[in-house]
């Protein structure tokens, strides 16, 4: 008997960040002007679009990433990482002017980061490089974008996108105020706890106080709003409804790029056309697994690894 083919993967283009990370794990942040011994130094690929890519991509989608890194080691070696990956890097430009982007990261004990970052050539990603991959992003199932490079940049892959009806996915980080008629044309925003506040103006600290600064947005224009809660899972808020998705139990060593995973599978299953809840679902698990390993690209699990936890418990 034959058997039906099954569907082709869901193509999913990513805008943003690449870096290179460089970390290094202390017993406890420092606080300002302390100086803290550490331990052990570790440096891998990161970004936040770079680390949603790869997340993507591992999780079963046909990922293009759009960014810009510099003419150096750093971001030779990003390139040989992504293709590994399998992921479509025809549109990332060679910056002849500046360096590949780079994190500082400090992770502690517990697993919780304090990060800075020079952009280098993360700033120069323009509109014109929006315009020359236009094509493709009129092809995606999901376009993903974060704010790591800049907002005009962010505002023309929002505006290409929508305007070949692709679904836009904007994950407000790192935070700062944004439009309204920005956020208006996105279907769905992933702020954490800390964005969601800043964005909606209403103090987030629990569930409930999440499920208000949902609604606030909402009032602002996206479809949807899908806001992170680290180990309670997530809130999820459309106009029919606000829902918590629970969190998969795990024990956390490095929470760095936990919020990346999330977006990036969350883009995968919402391309795949599951519904909103399911969808987080999906990404929570893939985001409780990769607190549970370092790094950031390295911890974003792979579809099995996701679905195996699913099976567990959380049907998708």
């Amino acid at each position: 008997m034959n058997r039906p083919h099954p569907p082709p993967p869901a193509r999913i283009v990513v805008v943003g960040s690449v870096n290179s990370d460089l970390v290094v794990r202390v017993p406890a942040l420092p606080r300002p002007g302390e100086t803290v011994l550490g331990g052990r130094f570790t440096s891998a690929g990161g970004g936040k679009g770079a680390n949603q890519a790869v997340a993507a991509a591992r999780a079963g989608g046909r990922t293009t990433l759009v960014a810009r890194v510099g003419n150096d080691d750093l971001g030779r070696a990003a390139l040989a990482s992504f293709e590994a990956e399998g992921i479509d890097t025809a549109n990332i430009t060679i910056d002849p002017h500046a360096p590949t982007g780079v994190a500082l990261i400090l992770v502690d004990s517990r697993g919780e980061n304090a990060i800075a970052v020079a952009a280098g050539a993360n700033d120069r990603l323009t509109p014109a490089d929006i315009d020359a991959a236009a094509a493709c992003i009129a092809s995606a199932d999901a376009v993903l974008i974060q704010l790591e490079i800049p907002l005009e940049t962010v505002w023309r892959a929002v505006e290409v996108a929508r305007a070949a009806g692709r679904r836009v996915i904007l994950n407000p980080a790192p935070a700062r105020p944004l439009p309204a008629d920005l956020l208006g044309s996105v279907d769905v925003l992933t702020p954490n706890e800390t964005e969601a506040a800043i964005l909606s103006g209403v103090p987030v600290h629990d569930a409930a106080s999440a499920g208000r600064a949902a609604v606030r947005l909402l009032e602002a224009g996206p479809a949807a709003v899908v806001i992170t809660l680290g180990a309670a899972g997530a809130l999820v808020a459309d106009r029919s409804r606000v829902q918590q998705v629970p969190a998969v139990r795990v024990t956390a060593i490095d929470t760095v790029a936990a919020g990346d995973v999330f977006s990036g599978c969350l883009a995968v299953a919402l391309a795949e056309g599951h519904d909103l809840v399911s969808a987080a679902a999906f990404a929570a698990a893939a985001a409780a697994l990769s607190v549970t390993r370092e790094g950031a690209q390295a911890s974003a699990p792979t579809r099995l690894e996701i679905e195996n936890v699913l099976a567990a418990g959380v049907s998708i």
